[in-house]
């Protein structure tokens, strides 16, 4: 029998945007467990129209983002370095900053170009506008080379496009994602860039993952022998 607080949080979840694999999870049900629990629910994403409209006052990205992927009718204001000095290859971190009445409002996102989509996000904080240099420096801070101005068709089409080639391949964007996606504003598919290192995918095993899973979960939607994978031994 479904309790009354487990199908409260499911509805819940489905109005702040959660799909349903990330219900499941989030409640340990099974996938097909989570119909019954949130069916007739409208998905509403809060600030998805409004947080975009806000002005902008900047986007940044780290040096490098642009290796191993192939641009279409690359555009001039596109810039990259040649030679990036950080070694994570296919993890772009993109920054948002917009104006609202309080002060700067920022969202980060953290984006595996090469398989995973957005590894993760920062939602939506709202920041006094003297602070916003510090939150953009501590963003990047995993990376040697400081962060980039970049123009924001280039973040919606690395962030977007990334998470579309991620669900193509059967992995869902992080939790966060959707309260922070907003920021981004608008975008209009297809993005100018293809996805996976010289249009392959690659998995690149990371901290947190399960290897294991994630490469079945290739193996299931594009084949065996048809990805390349850098994973800790013994997997």
């Amino acid at each position: 029998m479904i309790s009354d607080e487990l199908e409260s949080r499911a509805q819940a979840l489905r109005a702040a945007g959660r799909t349903p694999k990330q219900i499941a999870r989030e409640l340990g049900v099974t996938r097909a467990g989570v119909g019954p629990l949130a069916r007739g629910v409208a998905v509403d994403r809060p600030g998805y129209a409004t947080l975009g409209d806000l002005p902008l006052i900047g986007c940044w990205i780290n040096p490098g983002w642009s290796t191993g992927l192939i641009i279409a009718d690359r555009p001039v204001d596109w810039v990259d370095v040649d030679d990036p000095q950080s070694d994570s290859e296919g993890l772009t971190g993109v920054v948002v900053a917009r104006q609202d009445g309080r002060g700067v409002s920022l969202a980060g996102f953290l984006v595996d170009t090469y398989c995973l989509g957005a590894k993760n996000a920062v939602p939506p904080t709202t920041l006094d506008q003297y602070d916003m240099p510090s939150f953009v420096a501590e963003f990047f801070n995993a990376y040697s080379d400081p962060p980039m101005r970049a123009p924001i068709d280039l973040a919606r089409d690395l962030v977007f496009g990334a998470v579309d080639f991620a669900q193509q391949l059967g992995f869902e964007p992080h939790q966060d994602y959707y309260s922070a996606v907003g920021h981004l504003g608008a975008w209009q598919p297809p993005s100018r860039i293809t996805f996976g290192r010289d249009g392959r995918p690659f998995y690149i095993q990371g901290p947190h993952d399960n290897a294991g899973r994630i490469m079945r979960t290739l193996d299931r939607s594009v084949g065996a022998g048809n990805y390349e994978f850098a994973v800790v031994a013994g997997i």
